[in-house]
């Protein structure tokens, strides 16, 4: 195997080596860790359920007690007893068992025998039955008090027995008195939780169970003595005792066991912790299900085999830069190297050409030297006076000069002229050229420029001075050269042209797409704004109309139709929505907030409806301070618990905090619904997108989850989901934590008249100043209706028309848009000069436009989105009027 492939195989083998160490070193830290977090869990849970059974116990145990001491009892064991008499007995200690809500009261005598019972009316009665075989009746003899577990003799039912001597005054023991507590109804609330409890006695039996088929089980083998002694006190009867076969894989700190259950099979492994209960021989046990710890060992596992891997890669990463750099400093050395001896070679060829110019000067001969012939370039020499000493014969070629021209001796000045005839030295007068040149030649300054010919042909001319006098001259060929270097400027600016044309071409599309989206946006605004006209006045007229009607049919339909125009105004004000933060026109106000009165204003606003649809809700109370814009943040919230009361149909939904961090906290609403599949999860946050489980057919509309991903992007709060198909869902937004300092204290709420008490609007006057005839009559016959004086409900040119001074009315009903020519804010102010007078105002208005909200509490105006629920319009105009006629009182 070579190097490379030996290289490569050991590093591949490394890293997985790596991984798979990793995913085990992980996965057992976190199986480790986990264990220990569920076997604290599983303690305090466990000792739970040890004080649940001891309470129950020991709110009977005082029974027995307080009987012992009860004269009419005392004196039946004193005597014979008649019938009579134990017919007294019997109702007695039904009336007291029927008080304490305990299984069966009995009364034996000293001999064990049952004298009277609670039960006395059944056929399992435990009248004249003897119990002297019973531990809790020798226990009691001899001790004054015992205990004992067991299935019933007479009843076949099972229960805790207490029992409790009865003395006379010597202290002599009369008989006893036991009370069965039956304790079926803990088992049944055991089955609340996944888990499985279990009650085990001193001899290893299991007598009580969460589930019937771990009952009458034995944890440990019994020996012959245990077997004798629950054979005379038929403990559990004729009940088999089946062994619990189980296998201890791992003991664990604080007494928690990981087992293996083979019988009853359970799947997996799981943790056993068991737990003495106090005062009694009993042991509580508890088995909990692993499967969180083994998905947490999972997920660690393949972090730990992701970090190893990002490690890995991350080292191969640093290597492979450390190669490229060494590759690079290797490739920058041996580039010098090359150019130092390209340098070295052309100052040996300039040598060389200046060397064999000096011999070519001392030959006498035809001129050409054998020592310039093999030189790509053109060569030529001429002595201090300018004649013509050696050229090569790339020389002739490259200028074409006739044979007779070039011989020795020959005045360079008539190859200048030979050239100029040809138009080789450019425009201007001839004798000019050559004489500049010769100047240059005779100064003996060296020089380097480039000449192109008329056939294309460009010509590098370097010139050099000789020592002992004369010049060399050389000409090289670079026009391959120049043409590459013309065609990749070319190129170039092709491409910078193709740039720049694409660039124009996305600008323009840019551009059309922002005109058409404000175009849509505007479109969606008008178009909402004019549905919400009759929108307005048929949620009006059905107010009006439930008020005329007496039948609970028609009460029910117009309920119905009121509903319908609901869910219609909530579409098309999340349409309005959407169409506002595209446009970017969303007021948004970030401030410090705090999260306690908002969560408890939201639990108060939703949870007489999760009430009515039969569901618990409940917000957790906290101190935290986020920033935010509070509006938006409350919106988020509630399309959370609204569709989590919607798509929930039993159960509780909790709204809470959970900090993350020292700098965010995540809020969270967790349901109990039936789920949403992971598939779904991206789908439900787009528009129409909604579910089918909804209460009653409610689906809503499947726009309030696309706001609230829009929402959250607008303010840069991350919405989160978490769910499981028939566990529920968790919906959460991620928010900034605040500064508590700057969180503006919030007044005094006002008080708002009751809804059912129009006392503020009887004899009122009011103005309705709206566009849309029907929304005019309906206000003014609602406002009629609630005994207020309407002498107008007109649009602005009427209204206009009407205005006379010192009669305004007491309330403006002012809608924004009133036609062409005609806004609100300015009809007002034109009508209180006409009046001179300023009556308070409250906006009616179609446009959602937070600055406009936000003006008219500037000029303490109300304000009132439509479509107008009555309700609210009530409640509004009477806490105006409440408030004007305050500040007019001494």
């Amino acid at each position: 195997m070579t190097t490379p492939r030996l290289r490569k195989f050991w590093t591949l083998l490394i890293l997985l080596g790596g991984m798979v160490g990793s995913m085990l070193a992980a996965g057992q830290w976190a199986w480790q860790r986990s264990l220990h977090d569920e076997n604290s869990s599983v303690q305090s849970q466990l000792a739970l359920y040890g004080q649940a059974l001891a309470q129950r116990i020991d709110r009977y145990r005082t029974l027995p007690e307080v009987l012992a001491l009860d004269a009419q009892l005392r004196d039946a064991l004193s005597r014979p007893l008649s019938t009579t008499d134990v017919e007294q007995l019997n109702h007695k200690l039904e009336q007291a068992n029927g008080a304490s809500q305990s299984s069966t009261l009995t009364l034996l005598n000293r001999d064990g025998l049952a004298l009277a019972a609670s039960n006395w009316r059944t056929a399992t009665s435990n009248v004249g039955v003897d119990y002297s075989f019973r531990p809790y009746v020798q226990q009691a003899l001899a001790q004054g008090r015992g205990s004992f577990y067991g299935i019933g003799v007479t009843t076949g039912e099972p229960g805790y027995f207490l029992s409790q001597a009865i003395r006379d005054n010597s202290g002599h023991t009369l008989g006893l008195v036991v009370i069965k507590i039956a304790l079926q109804e803990l088992e049944r609330e055991w089955l609340q939780t996944t888990d499985i409890v279990l009650a085990s006695d001193a001899h290893g039996v299991v007598f009580l169970a969460s589930q019937d088929v771990w009952r009458y089980r034995l944890l440990e083998p019994l020996d012959d003595e245990d077997r004798r002694e629950l054979n005379a006190t038929r403990q559990y009867a004729e009940q088999p005792l089946r062994p619990l076969e189980y296998r201890v894989v791992e003991t664990m700190d604080h007494g928690g066991r990981l087992v293996s259950v083979q019988a009853p099979a359970l799947a997996g492994r799981v943790l056993w912790q068991t737990q003495q209960l106090p005062g009694t021989p009993w042991q509580l046990h508890l088995l909990h299900e692993t499967h969180n710890s083994f998905a947490d060992s999972r997920w660690a596992a393949a972090a730990g085999a992701g970090g190893w891997l990002a490690l890995g890669l991350l080292v191969l990463f640093v290597r492979q830069r450390q190669r490229l750099s060494s590759l690079r400093q290797r490739s920058r050395q041996e580039l010098e190297t090359v150019l130092h001896q390209h340098a070295q070679e052309l100052r040996t060829a300039q040598d060389g050409i200046v060397q064999a110019a000096q011999q070519a000067a001392q030959q006498t001969d035809t001129g050409l030297s054998r020592s310039l012939e093999h030189l790509p370039q053109g060569v030529v020499i001429i002595d201090a006076d300018l004649n013509l000493v050696a050229w090569n014969s790339r020389y002739v070629q490259l200028f074409r000069f006739p044979g007779d021209l070039m011989r020795v001796g020959q005045p360079i000045a008539n190859l200048l002229r030979h050239n100029a005839r040809r138009g080789l030295l450019g425009p201007g007068p001839v004798d000019e050229a050559i004489a500049r040149r010769l100047a240059h030649l005779r100064s003996g300054t060296p020089h380097l420029h480039e000449s192109a010919k008329d056939d294309g042909t460009v010509l590098e001319i370097r010139g050099n001075p000789l020592p002992e006098g004369g010049f060399v001259t050389s000409y090289a060929d670079i026009t391959s050269y120049k043409n590459a270097a013309r065609e990749l400027r070319s190129l170039a600016d092709a491409l910078e042209q193709r740039v720049a044309d694409r660039t124009r071409d996305l600008d323009a599309a840019r551009r059309e797409a922002e005109q058409a989206n404000r175009y849509k946006t505007r479109f969606v605004a008008a178009a909402v704004h004019d549905l919400l006209q009759p929108l307005n006045a048929a949620r009006m007229f059905t107010s009006l109309l439930r008020g005329h009607l007496q039948g609970e049919a028609e009460r029910h339909a117009v309920d119905s139709i009121d509903g319908a125009l609901a869910s219609q105004d909530a579409i098309l004000n999340s349409l309005l929505d959407i169409a506002r933060m595209e446009s970017g026109q969303l007021d948004v106000r970030v401030r410090d907030v705090a999260l306690g009165p908002l969560l408890q204003v939201l639990g108060h606003n939703f949870g007489v409806l999760a009430e009515s649809q039969g569901l618990a809700l409940r917000c957790v109370p906290t101190t935290a301070v986020v920033r935010t814009d509070e509006n938006l943040l409350r919106r988020i919230l509630q399309n959370f618990v609204s569709n989590a009361i919607r798509y929930s149909r039993h159960g509780r939904i909790v709204v809470g905090c959970r900090r993350e961090g020292d700098h965010h906290v995540r809020i969270e609403v967790h349901d109990q619904g039936p789920g949403i599949p992971e598939a779904l999860q991206r789908e439900i946050f787009e528009e129409f997108r909604r579910l089918d489980e909804g209460q009653g057919g409610d689906r809503g509309a499947g726009l309030g989850l696309a706001i609230v991903e829009r929402l959250g992007r607008l303010l840069g709060h991350p919405i989160g989901l978490r769910s499981q198909l028939g566990r529920g869902s968790v919906f959460s937004v991620r928010v900034p934590l605040g500064d508590p300092a700057a969180v503006q204290p919030i007044g005094p709420a006002t008080t708002l008249p009751e809804q059912g008490d129009d006392a503020p609007l009887h004899g009122s006057s009011a103005w309705v100043i709206e566009d849309d005839g029907p929304t005019c009559a309906a206000t003014r016959a609602l406002l009629e209706r609630w005994g207020c004086q309407v002498p107008l409900a007109a649009g602005a040119p009427e209204a206009l028309a009407q205005a006379q001074p010192g009669q305004a009315p007491q309330l403006v009903l002012l809608d924004v848009h009133l036609g062409p020519g005609h806004h609100g804010p300015d009809v007002y102010a034109t009508l209180c000069q006409r009046w001179g007078q300023t009556p308070a105002v409250i906006l009616v208005t179609a446009e959602r436009d937070a600055t406009l909200r936000r003006q008219a509490a500037e000029r303490g105006w109300g304000f009132l989105a439509k479509p107008v629920r009555a309700p609210a319009l009530r409640a509004l105009m009477s806490q105006t009027l409440l408030r004007l006629r305050q500040g007019s009182s001494p």
